[in-house]
């Protein structure tokens, strides 16, 4: 299989899109809050959505949107969820979709519509629509312009979230790109954000769909930073075919190459994501390894990663292991503690009922104080194992969000 190549880029990467980003005022002035992304022609695409059952109007109006397996434009906004919003966000997100296809000339039945921000208050759509016609008047293929994008659907982010990765499928060099938000209310349960990827790979909508969900698997869907699960969360992914290479329309070696880079790409985002959680100082991988199942350590990998004793300890720089041993037993996962071990950079904490002496202590302090390091928990009771990108909870993050609002 062709060798994945990360690089540096974004949305505007892959042949075929044009990206921008706007003020708009939809909460704050002199900022960035509406983004449009616009491919050259009607691409493959396929979306994953939040499984919250209190989902935005966006949401709602997206999933029937691209069941029809074509998008051409997505148009985005911060500030402003528009969730919980009834009747009126409902229309209001097709009325978005609507002057956007009328503005680009295109099929508004191409057109998606994404939001992020306060819940329940109605969109200004005053503001969100000149913000789109901005936009348009904006759009451009270069790295700034997919920056711009990227900064417009940041709400409590401190930074940019954008990866880009390539591979050669049938002698021609494909791209993937993306983008992402998010920093807080991230849970593993799909999409725990909002993302927007895009290829110029060719690839039917069905074999789209697929690689999205085994990227999702090993990337959004790993990552916590909270436990809490956004009513907005969406990934979408768009299909421009303008490398040129024969349409993939089974599984197979090319398949599994746009597979790699395509998770490459998600994975880099999602590692983003928690290093940039809300008040985040460190950034941690949680693994399990050594369950009954795959399940069984991913279901013990995410009480960890959720835990708010374990996130405090880690940002307090305490090794304490027992907080780790605990959450991996309420998890439900089947664990047998004197089997067990828990590692801090490969650095024991705990082993089959040895617990660290003074000496041991220093060496896991020294590891607690890194920005980056990976926690593991061996269960010696099978070959099931999983991670989980997670970060650790400050003092910052109950100040961001006690204030969020008012």
């Amino acid at each position: 299989m062709s060798t994945v190549k990360i690089i540096m880029g974004g949305v505007c990467s892959a042949k075929g899109f044009r990206a921008a980003g706007v003020a708009a005022e939809i909460k704050y002035k002199g900022r960035n809050d509406v983004a449009l992304l616009v491919a050259d022609a009607p691409c493959a695409a396929a979306a994953v959505f939040t499984t919250n059952k209190v989902a935005a109007a966006p949401v709602l109006y997206d999933r029937e949107v691209v069941a029809g397996g074509k998008i051409q434009a997505i148009l985005a906004n911060s500030g402003c969820a528009n969730a919980c919003t009834g009747a009126q966000g409902l229309r209001d997100a097709k009325l978005a979709a609507l002057v956007t296809a009328g503005e680009l000339g295109i099929d508004p039945k191409h057109v998606l519509v994404a939001s992020t921000g306060v819940i329940g208050r109605p969109l200004p759509m005053d503001r969100l629509l000149a913000g789109m016609r901005a936009a348009k008047a904006a759009l451009g293929r270069t790295a700034a312009h997919g920056l711009a994008a990227e900064k417009a659907v940041m709400t409590t982010d401190t930074r940019p979230k954008q990866a880009c990765a390539t591979v050669v499928i049938g002698g021609k060099k494909v791209t993937v790109g993306g983008m992402a938000k998010g920093s807080g209310m991230i849970e593993p349960n799909m999409a725990t954000m909002l993302g927007f990827l895009t290829t110029d790979a060719a690839v039917t909508p069905a074999m789209l769909r697929r690689a999205l969900k085994l990227a999702i698997a090993k990337s959004f869907n790993s990552l916590v930073v909270d436990g809490d699960e956004s009513t907005n969360d969406s990934v979408f992914l768009l299909a421009s075919g303008a490398a040129g290479n024969a349409p993939i329309a089974r599984g197979g070696a090319d398949f599994e190459a746009f597979r790699a880079a395509l998770e490459a790409v998600c994975v880099s985002l999602a590692r983003q994501m928690a290093t940039d959680g809300e008040g985040a100082t460190k950034f941690v991988t949680v693994t399990v390894k050594g369950a009954v199942s795959e399940k069984d350590a991913a279901r013990a990998a995410r009480a960890v990663a959720k835990s708010p004793l374990a996130k405090t300890s880690w940002f307090g720089r305490d090794p304490n292991w027992g907080r780790v041993l605990a959450a991996v037993g309420y998890s439900g996962a089947a664990v047998e503690d004197r089997e067990a071990e828990v590692f801090y950079d490969g650095v024991w904490a705990f082993r089959r009922g040895e617990v660290a002496d003074e000496k041991q202590l220093a060496k896991l302090a020294k590891v607690l104080k890194k920005d980056a390091f990976e926690v593991v928990v061996d269960l010696h009771l099978g070959n099931g194992e999983s991670s989980v990108y997670t970060c650790d909870l400050s003092l910052d993050y109950v100040h961001i969000n006690a204030d969020y609002t008012t």
